[in-house]
């Protein structure tokens, strides 16, 4: 079994600070880490090796310090990562980053799963792996809090907003993980070993035979306007009185605002 993982490098802090002219975050002297929900993603895959064996490939798109994500990765146990990296990459939305994944993993070949987390904590849009499975055009399910393989079917456990949703799809597919479907790994000490003498394979746009048209910034049919903090919020007011006198206060506002 061919699996291939796809992962974000992200800023390991919510307080990040972002540049007023670029629009972008600030990430000098910020920690990077692999984002939360691609560490359920290689999770999964590796117990899905270790079960049913085959092959593991991770692969992620970011600028040249990305590739320490990749020797985190395999200091868990992965057999091969693939770093995209390429000025022409560079400010790519969910859309031109979706179309550039899903063309690496063409050039890797035949796979049967790919599984991404459900969505990075520094965008939060959950539009990427979806993204990737439309570019390929394989069944695609998201949010999976748990998988079955059975002679070449997955079987994946949907977790939903107040009940849960099984679904059965033939390979190759797309999955989405969600944080509930496992608990990740640590890296062991021979990893570490391994992963800091391990060769990082890079791939440009010309390696992907890319579009140019899907790439970067011109291929990226969303863009960031601004970027701001919203200011902090007032404090609030206490009515005093009885729980009544409060009470008829607050409606008393709540219809001056025209509220009610």
């Amino acid at each position: 079994m061919n699996i291939i993982v796809c992962i974000k490098q992200v800023p390991a802090t919510t307080q990040v600070k972002i540049n007023p002219e670029t629009n972008t975050l600030i990430r000098e002297g910020v920690e990077s880490i692999i984002n939360p929900f691609d560490e359920n993603a290689i999770e999964t895959a590796l117990q899905l090796k270790e079960k049913h064996g085959g092959k593991v490939t991770v692969i992620t798109m970011g600028p040249p310090q990305a590739a320490q994500a990749l020797r985190d990765a395999i200091a868990l146990g992965i057999d091969d990562v693939i770093l995209l990296s390429d000025r022409a990459f560079a400010g790519s939305d969910t859309w031109a980053t979706s179309y550039t994944l899903a063309s690496a993993i063409r050039k890797i070949g035949q796979f049967d799963i790919v599984i991404c987390g459900k969505q990075a904590i520094d965008g939060d849009t959950a539009q990427v792996g979806p993204g990737v499975g439309e570019f390929l055009q394989i069944p695609q399910v998201t949010f999976a809090v748990g998988i079955e393989m059975n002679d070449g079917v997955m079987k994946v456990n949907r977790l939903l907003e107040d009940t849960n949703e099984v679904v059965r799809v033939k390979l190759p597919a797309l999955i989405t993980v969600v944080k509930q479907i496992n608990t990740p790994r640590m890296p062991s000490f021979k990893g570490k070993i391994k992963a800091k003498s391990a060769t990082i394979t890079t791939w440009g746009a010309k390696d992907l035979n890319a579009d140019e048209n899907n790439i970067g910034l011109k291929g990226s049919p969303t863009s960031v306007v601004k970027i701001f903090t919203p200011p902090p919020k007032g404090g609030g007011e206490v009515l005093s009185g009885s729980v009544d006198e409060a009470v008829e206060k607050l409606v008393t506002k709540l219809r001056d605002r025209k509220v009610c």
